[in-house]
């Protein structure tokens, strides 16, 4: 892992940023450090921009990724990763951050479990969005962000996907799209679903730079994971959370 300008925000997790990185390298970098944390192992965000990449949740179809007319020869490569979810695209001009968490460490006035974990990484790109004059949504049974208002209604603009080991230990995370080619989301059927529309914030009418957005976003996640909510649910013992 080539980590750099790591911050460590009081009591929370460290934040690393990446920079641009190969996806399949961060992945077995992920499932590294989560092979070797212990239960004092400081909880990490990891910022990052990927290359172009397809990759596949664990249950993921593959007649999702679309061939034949009106799809283009390209050279996009699939990885199979053990995320929830089906298939999704990173490439450039997308913030993407993975949460290495320990779901079962104390917080202050609990357990942080799985569904309150969704929720909170959620409702950070939902704030973030709202700082850009851009109304964000949750869509009940497609875990993510959409676009809540006017002609793009609907759209999705974040995907979610999450790996929670039986040790209550989490890798993967969420992505945002800033400013970029959305070209390569039409040669897949997005998250399973055909002819969903997907969105980036400039499309939308907003110019940020990504390291903006990347450090507004990582901020967001460490206000939300540091508070807490009644009613936990209690995680599984190992999980896939759908995404994308």
């Amino acid at each position: 892992m080539q980590a750099n300008r790591p911050a460590v925000p009081a009591d929370g997790p460290i934040i690393r940023e990446l920079g641009r990185a190969d996806y399949e390298s961060v992945f077995a970098d992920m499932r590294a450090f989560t092979d070797a944390r212990t239960p004092e192992t400081r909880d990490e965000l990891w910022i990052v921009e990927h290359p172009p990449v397809f990759t596949l949740g664990l249950g993921a179809d593959r007649g999702h990724l679309l061939s034949g007319p009106g799809v283009p020869a390209h050279a996009v490569p699939v990885v199979q990763t053990d995320r929830g979810g089906e298939v999704t695209y990173h490439g450039p001009g997308q913030v993407v951050i993975y949460l290495l968490m320990d779901l079962r460490r104390n917080k202050p006035g609990g357990k942080l479990y799985a569904r309150q974990f969704v929720n909170k990484i959620e409702q950070a790109v939902i704030d973030v969005l709202a700082a850009y004059n851009l109304a964000g949504e949750r869509v009940e049974g497609a875990p993510g962000i959409y676009i809540a208002e006017g002609p793009r209604r609907g759209a999705k603009i974040a995907a979610l996907g999450l790996k929670v080991r039986g040790n209550g230990c989490t890798y993967h995370g969420v992505s945002l799209n800033v400013a970029m080619d959305l070209s390569p989301f039409t040669w897949i059927n997005p998250c399973g679903y055909s002819g969903l529309a997907t969105v980036d914030m400039r499309t939308m009418g907003v110019e940020a730079p990504l390291a903006d957005v990347q450090q507004a976003l990582a901020h967001a996640l460490v206000r939300h994971l540091a508070t807490t909510e009644p009613a936990p649910v209690p995680a599984p013992e190992a999980a896939t959370i759908n995404s994308n």
